[in-house]
């Protein structure tokens, strides 16, 4: 496994042609920020060359009601096969939203048991600060076959979760801000209180990225994350988007197996048997 999670766009453009390299774009948009255009948009309006499109609502699990849950393995293996991406690809995914959703994108596919993925720092504006070109044009390839290898240690559920608030065995850190960790900043997606898990930490994934896109250094982030880099970890958020970057800062750190609590907020305080904590 590379040292490092995030590969350079330097890095990228020298590697973009090789055969066995995929590259994704998972640009995400919250659906609440309705004066913004979503990620499949801002795609066609240009992207990297020879990247597909990973649209983190379509590769999910359709029959919930919660946001871009995680698919079955079997899902998962027929979309990304799709995409021309089998197990020996070399994956980069990228965005333009500051990890949102590339984050999300590479810990699925470390969640279905692939480790040749790499998330391309600072996204879209490295690509092009680095004299990288745009496209409009959408790559296509010949459909792989990709066979999932479920990794349980990387995923979490509700019932996981309660289990772990019980028996204090794991650190859960929470990636959204501190008003709305503290309970005294409303939720973003209607009918949710705000608040978090009881026992958790709140970790807000704005901390762990710099003012132009980037992952912070390992230097800058060990103050940040030094009580964590060596505990059994679970990160949760609002809908399992930013949760995932502090799980790639954490890797960037050392600490590969940090979880991702799926259905992170929108699950947890949907449920009115769930303990929900606020800090005056």
């Amino acid at each position: 496994m590379s040292a490092d999670p995030l590969v350079s766009a330097d890095w990228l453009r020298g590697n973009i042609d090789a055969a066995n390299v995929r590259v994704l774009d998972a640009t995400w948009v919250p659906p609440f920020l309705k004066d913004r255009p979503n990620g499949r948009t801002c795609f066609a309006e240009g992207h990297i060359p020879r990247a597909q499109y990973f649209d983190i609502d379509e590769i999910a699990d359709q029959d919930t009601n919660l946001s871009h849950m995680l698919p079955t393995p079997k899902v998962f293996g027929e979309k990304v096969g799709a995409l021309g991406i089998g197990n020996d690809t070399h994956v980069i995914v990228y965005d333009s939203n500051g990890f949102f959703a590339s984050a999300r994108a590479w810990w699925m596919f470390r969640a279905m048991g692939h480790d040749r993925v790499h998330v391309l720092d600072g996204g879209t504006d490295a690509w092009r600060a680095a004299g990288g070109s745009a496209s409009t044009s959408v790559a296509t390839y010949d459909v792989a076959t990709y066979e999932p290898a479920f990794n349980l240690v990387l995923v979490r559920g509700q019932q996981s979760m309660r289990a772990h608030i019980d028996a204090k065995d794991v650190k859960i850190l929470d990636a959204r801000d501190m008003g709305r960790f503290n309970g005294t900043s409303p939720e973003p997606r209607a009918g949710l209180p705000s608040g978090h898990m009881p026992g958790s930490f709140c970790v807000p994934a704005s901390t762990l990225i710099t003012s132009d896109k980037r992952l912070k250094t390992a230097e800058a982030l060990a103050p940040l994350l030094q009580d964590f880099i060596s505990s059994p970890v679970v990160t949760s958020c609002g809908a399992g988007v930013s949760a995932a970057v502090i799980a790639l800062a954490l890797a960037r750190l050392g600490n590969w197996d940090a979880a991702v609590y799926d259905g992170s907020w929108s699950e947890w305080a949907s449920q009115s048997d769930n303990p929900i904590a606020t800090t005056p």
